[in-house]
């Protein structure tokens, strides 16, 4: 098993990622990349506060569009190019971020559930043993799954969970459970795992063996040079590898009934 497929790529649109389009999709082909998807932080309309900053503007989104449709072109035969979004799902935000997309050739969204609200609130990734906290992130990753809009869920245990390990069990269990029941692969995010952000989580994948979920692979690539470094890349693919669980080459293309 390798890295062949990642359809977890950001650009410097979104703030906090750094080079050109044309230089990510090269230095994901020089890594033996077959299959890109670009799936930036998603712009959403009429939200502001700190949030706003680690996504796209609306202004930006048209110019993603046509750079990559131009890359498509230009890396023809080389790489097979797909354009979407990084979502998160926040309740009051979500159809409206939908009606949005519905004007563009949106061919997948992901979901990466970051914060507890649109413009900041509380970021899942902060270490936290309060119990509302995990189960408020987990109600909007599984609202989201049942959305039907999401092709996969992106680090999935990305809510730094620090309390008891029974807690843990009983809100992480129900959101394997509900990406099983609708199908959604879960991800192993190979940032998280190069710079030991706390997940991927073992003990969270060690539900996703019992429930069964299928997984996929997600490079979560913020500049070109994380596609350089192969020994890291194989050895997240031998961690993912110790569950036993189906991989997910690939994911369906098509607009998810954004419109």
């Amino acid at each position: 098993m390798q890295f062949t497929t990642n359809y977890h790529t950001h650009t410097a649109r979104c703030g906090h990622a750094r080079g050109s389009d044309r230089e990510m999709v090269q230095a994901a082909v020089d890594a033996g990349i077959r299959i890109l998807g670009m799936a930036d932080h998603c712009p959403y309309p009429g939200v502001s506060g700190p949030a706003a900053g680690v996504r796209m503007t609306l202004e930006q989104t048209q110019g993603y569009f046509d750079s990559f449709a131009a890359l498509r072109d230009a890396f023809a035969g080389q790489v097979e190019l797909h354009i979407g979004f990084e979502a998160e799902y926040f309740p009051g935000l979500f159809e409206g971020m939908l009606d949005f997309l519905a004007d563009y050739p949106c061919e997948y969204l992901i979901l990466g559930q970051h914060f507890d609200s649109g413009d900041g609130g509380w970021y899942y990734g902060r270490p936290t043993d309060d119990e509302a906290v995990l189960a408020r992130y987990v109600e909007q990753v599984i609202r989201g799954i049942e959305s039907r809009r999401f092709a996969y869920v992106a680090h999935p245990d990305l809510c730094r969970f620090v309390g008891d390990e029974a807690v843990e069990r009983k809100h992480y269990l129900a959101l394997c459970q509900a990406a099983r029941e609708y199908n959604l692969p879960l991800e192993v995010n190979l940032l998280g795992y190069r710079d030991r952000r706390g997940y991927p989580r073992e003990s969270f994948f060690r539900l996703a063996q019992e429930v069964g979920n299928t997984l996929i692979l997600g490079v979560d690539a913020h500049a070109p040079e994380q596609f350089a470094d192969p020994a890291v890349m194989d050895d997240c693919c031998r961690w993912a590898a110790q569950f036993g669980l189906p991989m997910a080459a690939t994911i369906p293309m098509e607009k998810r009934n954004l419109s």
